[in-house]
């Protein structure tokens, strides 16, 4: 039996599995163990032979591998390796397409754990001010996060480009990683950390969220069942919520009396802080100062956008349309040729699908606001066709400002995102709605916020019975979001 020791993570595992597997050592024949540090039983590969024709490895594999390597169970390396023999000198060429075999099973339910971790991390790193760089004036944020995977260089990435216009660390107990507005840094975890306590964006966002607390359609157990009660101290809106839940007789009891305590105001100051954060690195644009304006202002300034490229080759900015009080409202992906050509969102054959869609669960299209995550047309000319192509991260984020600005401008009850573009622009990059989709937890953009989606990747499936199961989950979540809307109707008094 041959023990190999593993101290510092993918990378070393890779290279010693590598030389395990160029000489085609069965997995029966070795001992994979964690450790920090030096160990005196790790034995090196050094002395192993490589066979010929060593059979090749799959991008697939790797990537999966890549992605369980982040995984807490001591046991990752070793089930790795198996799978990585048995795909190979195995023969078992199609291992990778076997949910039910024992060991793809437990591999893929590590990678789905890991991708659930990094959703939780996105949605609830909470960063605090400590104060301003003395030489170049950027603000400096810490934040605090316990996952349960070691997943911090997983999620550097997202919060650089959410976050590149401060100076930022995230402390977990497994790594950090510390921006400076240049690079990222990952360096070890630490045991503990306490945040400062006083923080602007904080307290607009306790008091928004208060104003916004119903307590006749919480639902405790999906609430903690979505955002457990281990993160609850990293986030400033959960010393709030067992009081707002206590009092929610007298509350609910004071909503059928009286009127909702406005939000409006406290929502536009969150959002415009939070606009003004991930904008900052951009200097003086046309997108600057854009919460507080009503609609007929931001359509006008979108007009002459040309924060990207985007603008060169469409024929306009195709803005949002709909009641500007609207109680529902969906974000697509960007405009399509008919869209681009009109000026009008959701006019082409995704739009018509989506029309019939809404139709099928009771939503009526006329009373709600339609958007898109991006506004202009990207494409590429094929014969006499303008090709879509999907929108880059740079336009997304690009775009983000006036999305948040039409929110802000809105107030929706019911977020209705479409497709990966709307999903990433508003959830975070590695937001996947083929697998998150349904019911999400971001009451900073509305009460109600339901993924799923776009039209048009359901007219482009080309099996029937697929596209019929596809077409039903779409009418499902689009059905969830209506559902939510009515409960809030009918715990609300909101129609007293």
């Amino acid at each position: 039996m041959r023990t190999v020791v593993i101290t510092e993570g993918f990378a070393e595992w890779r290279e010693k599995a590598r030389a395990l597997h160029a000489a085609a050592v069965p997995p029966a024949e070795i001992l994979w163990e964690e450790v920090a540090g030096d160990s005196l039983f790790d034995e090196e590969p050094d002395d192993l032979i490589a066979r010929d024709q060593v059979p090749p490895i799959s991008r697939e594999f790797l990537k999966l591998a890549h992605a369980t390597a982040h995984h807490a169970s001591a046991d990752r390396w070793g089930l790795l390796y198996e799978a990585l023999f048995r795909l190979t000198w195995g023969g078992e060429r199609h291992l990778m397409s076997l949910p039910n075999d024992a060991t793809m099973a437990r591999l893929f339910k590590m990678r789905k754990e890991i991708g659930r971790d990094i959703h939780k991390m996105h949605a609830f790193v909470r960063f605090k001010k400590v104060g301003e760089h003395p030489e170049s004036g950027r603000e400096q944020f810490v934040a605090w996060f316990e996952p349960d995977h070691r997943i911090m260089p997983l999620t550097a990435s997202f919060f650089r480009k959410r976050f590149a216009g401060m100076d930022w660390s995230i402390f977990t107990p497994t790594g950090s990683a510390h921006w400076d507005g240049k690079r990222v840094e990952l360096a070890d975890g630490v045991e503990s950390m306490t945040p400062p306590d006083d923080d602007e964006l904080e307290d607009l966002w306790r008091s928004y969220y208060k104003s916004i607390f119903n307590p006749a359609r919480i639902k405790v157990k999906a609430m903690q069942a979505e955002m457990p009660k281990k993160y609850w101290k990293n986030l400033p809106e959960a010393e709030l919520i067992e009081e707002l839940i206590a009092e929610g007789g007298e509350r609910v009891s004071g909503m059928m009396e009286t009127e909702e305590r406005p939000a409006t105001e406290l929502r536009n100051a969150y959002l415009g802080r939070l606009t003004e954060m991930t904008q900052a690195a951009q200097g003086p644009s046309s997108t600057t100062g854009l919460m507080g304006r009503d609609l007929s202002a931001l359509k006008e300034a979108a007009s002459c956008c040309q924060e990207c490229p985007l603008y060169e080759n469409a024929t306009g900015t195709v803005f949002g349309e709909g009641p500007a009080d609207a109680r529902i409202m969906i974000i697509g992906e960007q405009p399509g040729d008919q869209e681009d050509l009109s000026g009008r969102p959701f006019v082409g054959p995704a739009g018509q699908l989506l029309d019939r869609l809404l139709a099928d669960v009771g939503i009526i299209r006329a009373e709600a606001y339609l958007t898109n995550a991006v506004k202009h047309f990207k494409w590429k000319q094929k014969g006499q066709r303008r090709m879509h192509q999907s929108p880059a991260v740079s336009d997304i984020h690009a775009c983000r400002p006036w999305v948040l600005a039409e929110i802000g401008a809105v107030r929706p009850e019911v977020l209705i995102l479409l497709g990966g573009t709307a999903a990433k622009s508003l959830l975070g990059r590695n937001f996947k709605v083929t697998e998150e989709r349904g019911l999400i937890h971001r009451p900073e953009l509305a009460s109600v916020v339901v993924a799923t989606v776009h039209p048009s990747y359901l007219l482009r499936i080309s099996d029937s019975t697929r596209k019929k199961d596809e077409v039903e989950k779409c009418r499902a979540d689009l059905r969830l979001a209506h559902a939510e809307e009515g409960s809030r109707d009918r715990g609300s008094g909101a129609s007293l």
